[in-house]
């Protein structure tokens, strides 16, 4: 006999003092640390890493909720798990934090030596890094976190180095003249990655180029004039007659006093403008092919501010390029040259991190030839990057998932182009190569190694640039297991790798390609593509736009004004301030109330469908919060009814199981097939939706009240099986939802386990190193299935009785059954309690024919399910049933006749939101239905 009494359940949940609780235990314990036994199948996951200076935003949120439930997974399931902590450097945007903090002193990072600059970082990071860190733990993220890297740590940056000097060696690195994206804000170049181009109202000026023989030229359209200074030639298009006598022939570039050629080039589109495209090989990517392929010069005209250079007009020297644009234009218009200004939308390519548009700019940098066969000596020899890259995927030795990425992923890198490298900041591993005083390089580890290089005396300059953050994130793989063949050998290749999809190319391709390079393992088996976080009408998530939700305000809750606060002292516009804080008080009046790590990491589970964006609704959130409600109230039941009673857990114990108990516990062999299937596929949205369903819709509303019942039955075997039931079934439930929801479910465990003698009462465990339930088919008993399905019908019929009859819950009143099969009439007899109890009947009469037990003037409907037939034994006031109906009837014809108005009014279902029709017409169709129903009451009903 079990007569185990644990603490009392508190009477409600509080995720907040649950949270607090356990993770400093799990943390202590241990229980996070990678496992190492050889013999045992790996599971691992290395952490995107987030900015060291950044904190947990819903997108971190939604994919670490994903990770830590696939680690919580695994690890009970017995494999040797790694969850792999980090953070990144994140050169460009930690830079420009700590700029701003100095702008705010009045310092500048150009009025300071690098070291001291660097020294500021340094100390922000300490400051700041450990930010983001602490709200993972709040998460429940059960990482590694004596295995905690930091991109520029030492050991890390060694093997930047190394990887460097060895590509370099190799051939693979160069530096070399190119045109690059370049931030004027930054000064600094940026990878094409790093743009992302918005649509936005512009112009398009129309200049006259006259001939130098007198003719009158041609005329170019352009959306940016003051460009012009660095053109080199007109460019026509080869089949176009307008333009072949020009072909060779010079012409003015205006404002200036130097003469281009008119070239043709099949990259120009007859149909588009006038057919004459202006070539500026310095300042456009599609520019500077031309440029080559006709020998064309390369004038660069802007400053690294983007203010023009002494290569243009003195006029014009010195004024920044939207002031040139201004001055241009007037001075064309002033010499008859302007032909005329159009309105035009064109894609605009901006820095996201800084709002700087961004231009094409020559510029000398370091790149990594991405498309250049190997040289002998390498791993992969006569391959290039890209080639390894292609391979791992074609070759099945990295699955993608979802499947239609797989081609996004192999046109990028069929069409690759040589990665720039190089970036023009303080913060980040700085380039490992020094110049002599003739500009010769030496690509060293370090500076001695450099000196020895270059021989004794010779004055050495370091190169100030760094390189690109994803250089070093690219490495990860492989950079953090470094020295320690154990975990090389047992989590490279790991098993997935869990982002989003903006980041295949700048990092998800990048590490397989180094990977493979540089060990000759792929970094990881699977990749899982999620989607992004938006609001909850689909916008994208952005601090400029004041729609962003901290993950931690859904954890602890937040009121109005506070979250008002927060989102509009993020505004880049401030005037959208009263924009934003309409919208947060349509959405959130009451602020949003505390949902909890587990509410939070269920809902991001829910939403966990492979590739598609998440429409964040905080309400769904609210119904998960309720549904920890659920499990917490049905835990309290269990335990009120079986802590300190006998559960049958002696082996000698006699136990009678129920039709309901094994119609349970089938229901939960089915459950634990579905959530691990749903783990293994990564379809984290059908194993929450699994283990909700389970939880609510069978355990909780039908088995615990079945359950009630069998407690009472006076039979000592049947009442011992059901709290048996009741309490493994719980305690296999906490297990299988553990992963996903590791809080409240340590908390129950821990007092379930007891009684269901999992543990003793001196034993310090964890649910989180409990063996995952495993699926048991010769559990599952269909007959219980089919009779418990049929109860549930007959229960649904009877409770649909009650309602259409609008009986009180309180008022109990009897149940007439007939039925057409003896067999059938056996089975529901058998479940006699169960309907008095769950129907609140008064009794159960069983007959061959119903009508001999209707009462006289009785309406009472009958319901037919399967093989039975119900009715309700009570006498109806026909004459006021009728009136009630009457008036029913009435009330939706009214409504019925003002929908049809309304839609047939033609200015309102053209002028009206398809959102607010498409309304109408559901409230027009659910308005029908009730009339049909009413009047088929109505004719029910005997004549009086």
């Amino acid at each position: 006999m079990s007569e185990t009494k644990t603490q009392e359940l508190a009477k409600s949940y509080d995720p907040s003092s649950i949270e607090a609780k356990w993770y400093p235990y799990w943390e202590k314990k241990g229980f996070f640390k990678a496992g190492t036994d050889k013999s045992k199948k790996s599971f691992s996951i290395q952490l995107p890493p987030p900015n060291v200076t950044g904190i947990l935003h819903m997108g971190h949120a939604f994919n670490q909720s994903v990770m830590d439930s696939l680690v919580r997974f695994y690890r009970m399931d017995g494999y040797n798990t790694m969850w792999m902590p980090g953070t990144d450097h994140a050169g460009i945007a930690t830079q420009i934090v700590v700029e701003r903090r100095l702008e705010g002193q009045g310092k500048s990072r150009r009025d300071m030596p690098r070291e001291e600059f660097i020294k500021e970082v340094w100390d922000w990071q300490k400051l700041s890094g450990g930010t983001i860190l602490k709200q993972m733990r709040k998460l429940g993220d059960s990482l590694d976190w004596d295995r905690l890297y930091f991109t520029m740590n030492e050991d890390l940056s060694k093997t930047v180095i190394d990887c460097f000097v060895e590509l370099y060696n190799k051939g693979l690195i160069y530096r070399g003249r190119r045109l690059v994206n370049w931030d004027p804000k930054l000064q600094s170049s940026v990878s094409d990655l790093e743009v992302e181009s918005e649509e936005s109202d512009g112009h398009l000026w129309e200049i006259r180029y006259p001939a130098v023989d007198g003719g009158e030229g041609v005329v170019v359209a352009t959306t940016r004039p003051e460009t012009l200074f660095g053109d080199q030639a007109v460019a026509v298009n080869p089949e176009d007659e307008r333009y072949k006598h020009l072909v060779g022939k010079m012409l003015r570039l205006p404002l200036t006093d130097r003469e281009i050629p008119v070239i043709a080039d099949p990259y120009v589109d007859k149909e588009f403008g006038s057919g004459c495209v202006k070539i500026t090989p310095a300042h456009d990517f599609n520019d500077f092919e031309v440029g080559k392929r006709h020998n064309l010069e390369q004038l660069n005209i802007l400053t690294k501010t983007a203010h023009l250079n002494d290569n243009v007009p003195e006029k014009y020297r010195g004024l920044d390029r939207y002031e040139a644009r201004k001055q241009a234009v007037a001075d064309l218009e002033a010499q008859g040259l302007l032909v005329g200004i159009k309105p035009h939308k064109h894609m605009v390519p901006r820095v996201p991190r800084t709002g700087e548009i961004v231009e094409p700019m020559l510029s000398d940098q370091w790149f990594l030839a991405m498309s250049e066969p190997a040289p002998e000596g390498c791993r992969f020899p006569g391959k290039s990057l890209a080639d390894l890259g292609l391979e791992a995927v074609d070759d099945n030795l990295v699955n993608i998932f979802p499947e239609q990425w797989r081609k996004v992923y192999k046109d990028w890198l069929s069409n690759i182009q040589d990665w720039c490298l190089s970036r023009q900041l303080w913060w980040g591993h700085q380039i490992p190569a020094w110049y002599d005083e003739n500009s010769k390089v030496y690509v060293a580890h370090d500076e001695a190694e450099a000196q020895a290089m270059a021989g004794e005396g010779v004055k050495l300059t370091r190169d100030e640039d760094v390189l690109d953050t994803w250089f070093s994130s690219g490495l990860v793989p492989f950079s953090t297991l470094r020295g320690d063949q154990t975990s090389l050998d047992l989590f490279l290749p790991s098993s997935v790798l869990v982002t989003g999809y903006d980041i295949l190319f700048f990092w998800v391709a990048r590490m397989i390609m180094l990977t493979r390079f540089f060990t000759g393992k792929v970094p990881f088996k699977d990749v899982y593509l999620h989607g992004l976080v938006r609001d909850a009408e689909g916008q994208k998530m952005s601090k400029s736009e004041g729609n962003t939700i901290d993950p931690i305000d859904l954890i602890d809750g937040v009121d109005l004004d506070h979250l008002i606060e927060k989102s509009v002292v993020g505004l880049r516009r401030p005037e959208k301030a009263p924009q934003v804080i309409n919208k947060l008080k349509k959405h959130y009046p009451n602020g949003i109330t505390e949902i909890g790590a587990d509410g939070l990491r269920f809902t991001m589970a829910a939403y966990a469908t492979l590739g598609r964006n998440i429409n964040f609704d905080v309400k769904r959130a609210d119904g998960y919060r309720n549904f920890c409600n659920k499990l917490w109230n049905a835990s309290r039941f269990v335990l009120m009814n079986v802590e300190g009673k006998d559960c049958g857990l002696e082996k000698d114990a006699e136990l009678i199981y129920s039709v309901p108990d094994l119609w349970i516990r089938s229901e939960f062999e089915r459950t634990v097939k579905e959530v691990r299937q749903g783990f293994t596929d990564y379809r984290l949205d059908n194993a929450a939706n699994a283990i909700y369903s389970f939880i609510w819709n069978q355990y909780c509303d039908w088995y615990l009240e079945l359950a009630k019942v069998q407690l009472n039955s006076g039979n000592p075997a049947v009442e011992r099986a059901t709290r048996r039931t009741l309490v493994t079934i719980l305690e296999g439930v906490l297990r299988l939802t553990h992963p996903i929801m590791p809080f409240i479910t340590e908390e129950l465990w821990q007092k379930v386990s007891l009684v269901a003698g999992v543990r003793k009462e001196d034993e310090e465990t964890s649910v989180m190193v409990q063996a995952y339930p495993k699926y048991e088919p010769e559990a599952i008993d269909d007959e219980a299935d089919k009779q418990i399905e049929e109860l549930k019908a007959v229960i649904a019929a009877v409770r649909n009785l009650r309602s259409e009859m609008l009986l009180q819950p309180s008022k109990r009143v009897p149940l007439a059954i007939s039925s057409r099969s003896g067999e059938a009439r056996a089975r529901i007899e058998k479940s006699t309690a169960y309907l008095q109890a769950l129907c609140r009947l008064e009794e159960v009469i069983f007959t061959e024919d119903l009508e001999s037990v209707r009462p006289a003037g009785s309406a009472a409907p009958v319901a037919v399910v399967d093989d039975f037939s119900l009715m309700l034994i009570i006498k109806v006031d026909v004459a006021a049933e009728k009136t009630r109906i009457g008036k029913e009837i009435a009330k939706l014809e009214a409504e019925i006749q003002k929908a049809n108005v309304k839609l047939a009014n033609e200015k309102f279902v053209s002028r009206a939101p398809a959102a607010v029709i498409e309304q109408e017409r559901q409230r027009l169709a659910a308005n029908q239905a009730l009339l049909k129903s009413n009047q088929e009451q109505l004719a029910k009903l005997p004549s009086e």
